[in-house]
């Protein structure tokens, strides 16, 4: 049957840098259009080059460190972006986000939608019969749509919808929360059978088999949240394990050398990658003083974490030098090293940092370069303050173009999670979290609380998008945490952007804003 509905894109003038105003006027950018005389949508003219800009937009929104790396990520206890004097103020748009105060203006929660709801506008375009896209076409452009309808649904709870042969006159249709999760359910499924079979490797950088089978574990574990029910099904838990599974007979394992998954070379844990630089992981985070061959000016001194999510891990809370006793996810700050970028720390960064002939850093002041565990407030900090995170490293390249978006790491404790919550498995959970506990070089649990899972998860896949979301299926994204008093519940959703509210009165204000 012909494909009636296509995502609306709000703003596509947006995209890049917006700052928010109250002045709603729209014009002829406001909406995804297409110039037309007969109003008759004919297909996409060229299927390969309209699905290799699909893949080109998931390697932009992945690679941007505002945006939904931001909401996903400084929103969370795990991030924090303070102002240091002038630098990172910008205009409060990060602390914002920390003290869950955001509103519908926000600059990110604008470009995160934009930039989802464009991508699945182009790729229902090629889904349509009009574009006599080839079977596994319409399967890639059907798992791609699906992974930026999740996100959609995911921090808005609503999706909006245009017809293929509507105009710009007509106001687009909206997708509840539910609709929207059946219709990436049935797009996933419906993929499945016409995507390829890609087991670890280079490959990974395209939709497969083994990627769905990702998506659709997550879209499981998290039903529950996304329909309202309270509390997981076994049923849903059970598909879970089955979708792990199928990810696991797909050749995907847990690998031993924990930053070495995040280097460019092939691993087999990454499902799913882009080759988006690595670039903003690093230098987001890194001292203006931690330059590399290839990146001689340094970082741009932001990005940090929290002391009680620092604490989280093993190991010594004031040092983490080599031989302090830490588990190998929380990293190391080595004391000498080379030019090549082997200096800088992996993981963690606390305390004084090294140059590569292992002297003592200073900042531009000339005070030692004391990463601190503790932050004077949001506003008021100087270029030491806060615990620096680098998970991909300038020692595989400045700017290297490969960024993790699936890993099996993930899948693997969605399994585990599952089996917690009653889904059936001849596996127990406990015995599986501490067999990636044994292999990550941490002390085995003797039991396992929910809490022990989110803290897992935490350190297993910090910096890796998924914090906000595990922080709702768990209760405590609304709890507080340094720096953030605000517990309203309303804030599991993004607001709506208020320009798309204008421009399409199908659209509701999510409740509290």
């Amino acid at each position: 049957m012909k494909n009636r509905f296509i995502q609306l894109s709000i703003l596509l003038g947006a995209l890049g840098s917006f700052t928010a105003c109250t002045d709603l006027e729209l014009d002829d950018t406001d909406s995804v259009s297409r110039v037309q005389t007969t109003g008759d949508f004919t297909g996409v003219s060229d299927v390969a080059g309209s699905l290799s800009n699909a893949y080109n937009s998931l390697r932009g929104n992945i690679e941007t460190h505002e945006n939904l790396y931001g909401l996903n990520e400084g929103t969370s206890d795990e991030l924090l972006i303070p102002t240091r004097g002038t630098d990172w103020g910008d205009n409060g748009v990060w602390r914002t986000l920390h003290q869950h105060t955001w509103d519908a203006n926000h600059n990110f929660v604008l470009n995160t939608w934009n930039a989802l709801n464009s991508t699945i506008f182009n790729l229902t375009e090629i889904i349509a019969p009009e574009s006599n896209a080839n079977a596994q076409q319409i399967a890639e452009a059907k798992f791609l749509r699906a992974f930026n309808m999740f996100w959609v649904m995911d921090m808005y709870g609503q999706v909006p919808f245009r017809g293929v042969d509507e105009g710009p006159d007509v106001n687009p249709m909206v997708m509840t929360r539910s609709e929207a999760f059946d219709y990436v359910m049935q797009d996933l499924n419906e993929a499945m059978p016409n995507l390829p079979s890609i087991g670890p490797g280079d490959g990974t950088v395209q939709a497969s088999k083994a990627a769905a089978h990702y998506l659709l574990a997550k879209l499981y574990l998290n039903k529950h949240i996304y329909l309202g029910s309270g509390s997981a099904a076994a049923a849903d838990m059970t598909a879970v394990v089955e979708h792990v599974d199928a990810v696991m007979d797909e050749g995907f394992e847990l690998q031993e050398g924990f930053f070495e998954i995040f280097e460019p070379s092939a691993d087999s844990e990454t499902i799913l990658h882009t080759t988006s630089s690595a670039g903003n992981r690093m230098w987001s985070t890194l001292h203006y003083a931690q330059g590399t061959d290839d990146n001689a000016a340094g970082g741009w001194n932001g990005f940090s974490t929290l002391a009680e999510f620092y604490d989280l891990f093993e190991g010594d809370a004031n040092v983490n030098t080599p031989g302090s006793g830490q588990e190998e996810r929380r990293g190391y700050v080595p004391l000498n090293g080379s030019s090549s970028g082997t200096f800088i720390g992996k993981g963690f960064l606390v305390g004084q940092q090294y140059g590569a002939d292992g002297s003592q850093l200073t900042d531009r002041a000339g005070n030692p370069l004391v990463f601190t565990r503790d932050f004077p407030g949001l506003l008021g900090n100087n270029e030491r303050n806060g615990i620096r995170v680098l998970k991909y490293h300038p020692s595989n390249g400045a700017y290297t173009g490969h960024v993790i978006v699936f890993r099996f790491a993930d899948a693997y404790l969605m399994k585990a999670e599952a089996i917690m919550r009653g889904g059936t498995s001849t596996e127990d959970a406990l015995t599986m979290v501490n067999n990636l506990r044994t292999i990550r070089e941490a002390t085995p649990l003797a039991s396992l609380s929910e809490q022990d899972m989110l803290d897992e998860r935490g350190r297993e896949l910090y910096t890796e998008y998924w914090r906000r979301q595990d922080q709702i299926r768990f209760g405590t994204f609304t709890s507080t945490w340094e720096f953030k008093d605000n517990t309203e519940e309303f804030r599991v959703l993004f607001p709506i952007p208020s320009v798309a509210l204008t421009s399409n009165p199908n659209l509701t204000q999510n409740p509290g804003y």
